[in-house]
């Protein structure tokens, strides 16, 4: 402990000293619990970590601690983090196909190496100015490799976690509208740092440097750089101009984030100078919608509030209902419709206007904003649909374009230009006569006030107005893509309380919703497995004749009872479509792993030949204790080996003390030895073996079916022979009169 306390020291010392000036600067320090990782086949493996990154954070600097967690010998290791600010990273480190429709950016990513007799390993990664707000880490092994380890064995296991640092401006200067302000930088270590407000409805930020002066240099360049905007580790988040000697140097962007402050950085580039300027910024307000009236049910008729269907909108139920023109006047440049937010559920959200249709013109663009300003809404899937009404075509129409993005709306959509704003990357729609519909899906969506943008564009510049088209939109948050699709499970995720979502497919298939097919099992093959894994358990059969012949009933009931529930557990537990559940899959599966467990317990115990008494206690004693084991961990090596160790002891005993008391080795007859014992105790070791060394995600269909066969074959070998005065199949052999019972120590019958 004392060596990462002297670590920490000496990072908030290093740090301490990059940026020194008249600001006042405080650092601070986050942790979170260390997690143990797991091989990656779906992003329910990844272990999340959630940070949140204070305003006017100018330094961020991870510790990331990767941790042996065995002593077993271990090769060579790396660990995948992945980085991304405003929700969880979307990785695709097995290379797998997205859905059709589907907008990606892959995750910023970095490998940790744990090396050979390494037991930690520490790695700094450093990311300066960075957007403020919330950041997520992601960290998984390499690919799952398909083999099946069962817990209690050794294996080499990897603990991951990550620690922030953070160097903030406690009183960052405000550079206001059209106020100049006086700065001085001195390289090489003093950058100046101010910000800038940028209020709704802004479509320009400028921000100018003019009378800069040089002490130390060369008086005609001043050799500055003014970036605009933080740090995010993904495309365009951050702009930069140099200033050679250009005066005033200027920096413009477009579509700047709105009711937000953007980050002004001034930095000289000449080693050994100390340069003052003046710097100030200008926002230009393009476009202002119209002021709504203060009538709510005129803004947003109360019928929109109704509990109707949350299905998507078709254009056939466009047409049946006329498209409001939302809140737009003469001389409006910008319509603006009031949207409804209906929160239906975790990750389930529906955006809607009055009748869920638009009427979208080619003279002003129609602007509709959609509230994921929170974090609790990115762990999901957002969901554009557009469907254009084709009976609602007025004029030249050419096509509707629409865009999405984040923090500032795209309102220039008549134009080549993309629907990227100044930050951030924007996703395109387009509706047209030959296509009338546009899906965009966008996992993972960034906390932000979103925007989307759409504008009829004409197919010609001639005539081109009073041209517009009607469009129906459907606009939702749900937990997955396309629900994973029939071959997948979408599953909530929880990291501390933060909850996300995740497909978790079957049957071979692959994917961030289970679309990827390549490697997808046959219908074939699916039948092929669930019929070895159902129909091996009928191997059970001769146990359960012998069992009954040798008049051990008891055993036999056990037996039954496992090969049973072992069918229709796995028939139950089959990916894709050949499932057949008779009951819940968890009580299926509880009442498989008991009675597999409690068939080997009976077996071993009978082996002992004890007194009935005796028996029957260890029979109801084991089972019950085996019971309260499967509940606690039905996957724990001890359920097992516990109960079969157990067991061999009172075999053991038992044998010992028959070989002492007899006076020869017990059981007596070398044929009962090779014939039936050690048969019985290789085809149970082949069956351990198979079970536990053997198995893999790919070969557990006939592996698995392996181990029903070994296990009821050495059933067969290891029951012992009947008792001498036990008829064949328990019973006597003359059933007369009223016969009930029969005393077998006294030979004595009782007649009722």
């Amino acid at each position: 402990m004392a060596k990462y306390l002297l670590l920490c020291l000496w990072l908030l010392s290093a740090v301490a000293g990059c940026l020194a000036d008249d600001v006042t600067y405080v650092n601070e320090f986050y942790s979170k619990t260390p997690q143990k990782l797991a091989k990656y086949s779906w992003f329910g493996n990844v272990r999340l970590y959630h940070f949140r990154v204070p305003e006017d954070a100018v330094l961020v600097r991870w510790l990331l601690t990767a941790m042996r967690g065995s002593g077993f010998h271990c090769g060579d290791q790396n660990i995948a983090v992945h980085f991304r600010a405003g929700a969880p990273p979307v990785i695709n480190p097995i290379l797998t196909a997205f859905p059709n429709s589907t907008a990606v950016s892959l995750a910023y990513n970095l490998t940790v190496n744990v090396r050979s007799g390494q037991a930690i390993s520490v790695t700094l990664f450093n990311v300066t100015n960075p957007v403020p707000g919330d950041w997520f880490l992601a960290a998984h092994l390499p690919k799952d490799d398909g083999k099946i380890e069962q817990q209690g064995l050794p294996s080499c296991s990897y603990l991951f976690q990550p620690q922030m640092f953070v160097r903030r401006a406690a009183d960052t200067p405000v550079l206001q509208a059209n106020i100049p302000l006086t700065q001085t930088v001195t390289a090489p270590l003093k950058q100046a740092q101010l910000k800038v407000f940028v209020p709704e409805f802004a479509s320009r930020l400028n921000v100018f440097i003019h009378a800069c002066s040089v002490k130390g240099g060369p008086a005609s360049d001043c050799g500055l750089s003014i970036t605009l905007g933080s740090a995010s580790l993904g495309q365009s988040s951050a702009i930069t101009v140099n200033c050679s000697a250009e005066e005033p140097c200027a920096i413009s962007v477009a579509n700047p984030p709105w009711n937000t402050w953007v980050r002004v950085t001034v930095e000289i580039s000449q080693p050994n100078v100390t340069a003052t300027f003046s710097i100030s910024a200008n926002l230009t307000v393009g476009c202002k919608p119209s002021s709504v009236p203060s009538d709510f049910n005129a803004s947003l008729p109360l019928e929109l509030f109704s509990l109707r269907s949350s299905s998507s909108n078709t254009s056939s139920n466009a047409s049946t209902a006329p498209a409001p023109r939302a809140n737009i006047s003469d001389g409006a440049c910008v319509q603006n419709p009031s949207v409804f937010r209906d929160e239906q559920d975790v990750l389930s959200i529906r955006f809607a206007v009055s009748n869920g249709n638009l009427t979208v013109e080619s003279e002003v663009p129609t602007m509709v904003a959609l509230d994921l300003d929170s974090a609790v809404d990115s762990g999901g899937a957002l969901i554009v649909q557009l469907d254009l009404n084709m009976s609602s075509l007025i004029g030249a129409f050419g096509s509707i374009r629409a865009c999405l993005t984040p923090s500032a709306p795209v309102l220039q959509l008549n134009t080549s230009h993309s629907c990227d704003a100044a930050f951030m990357k924007g996703y395109s729609l387009r509706v047209s006569s030959n296509e009338t519909k546009a899906v965009l899906r966008i996992p993972f969506p960034e906390a932000a006030l979103w925007y989307l943008s759409l504008q009829t564009i004409c197919n010609s510049s001639v005539a081109c107005r009073n041209t517009s088209a009607m469009v129906s939109m459907s606009i939702s948050v749900s937990a997955c893509v396309d629900d994973c699709g029939p071959y997948g499970e979408c599953r909530l995720l929880r990291t501390h309380s933060y909850l996300y979502a995740a497909c978790v497919c079957k049957a071979g298939w692959l994917g961030w919703s289970c679309s990827d097919g390549s490697a997808a099992l046959s219908f074939s093959r699916q039948l092929s497995a669930a019929l070895l894994l159902t129909l091996s358990n009928l191997l059970f059969i001769p146990p359960i004749c012998v069992a009954l012949y040798r008049g051990y009933h008891v055993e036999a009931a056990v037996y039954l009872f496992t090969m049973f529930f072992s069918t229709f557990y796995h028939a139950c537990d089959q990916p894709g479509v050949t499932v057949m559940c008779i009951m819940d899959y968890d009580t299926l599966q509880f009442c498989d792993f008991l009675g597999s467990v409690v068939a080997v317990w009976v077996t071993i115990v009978c082996m002992a030949r004890l007194k009935e008494p005796f028996k029957y206690v260890f029979f109801m004693a084991g089972t019950l204790i085996i019971a309260m084991a499967m509940q606690l961990d039905r996957r724990g090596l001890w359920n097992l080996l516990g109960p079969v160790l157990f067991a061999l002891v009172i075999m053991v005993t038992a044998w010992v003390y028959r070989s002492v008391t007899r006076h020869h080795c017990y059981p007596p007859n070398w044929k009962r030895w090779v014939f039936f014992l050690l048969p019985g105790l290789l085809s149970a070791l082949i069956g351990v073996c198979v079970y536990v060394f053997a198995q893999t995600d790919s070969n557990y269909y006939y592996t698995h079916s392996i181990w029903h066969i070994m296990v009821a074959t050495s059933v067969v070998f290891l029951l012992p022979p009947r008792e001498k005065h036990v008829p064949p199949w328990g019973w006597p052999h003359k059933l007369c009169g009223y016969k009930i019972c029969r005393n077998q120590k006294e030979e004595l019958y009782t007649v009722t």
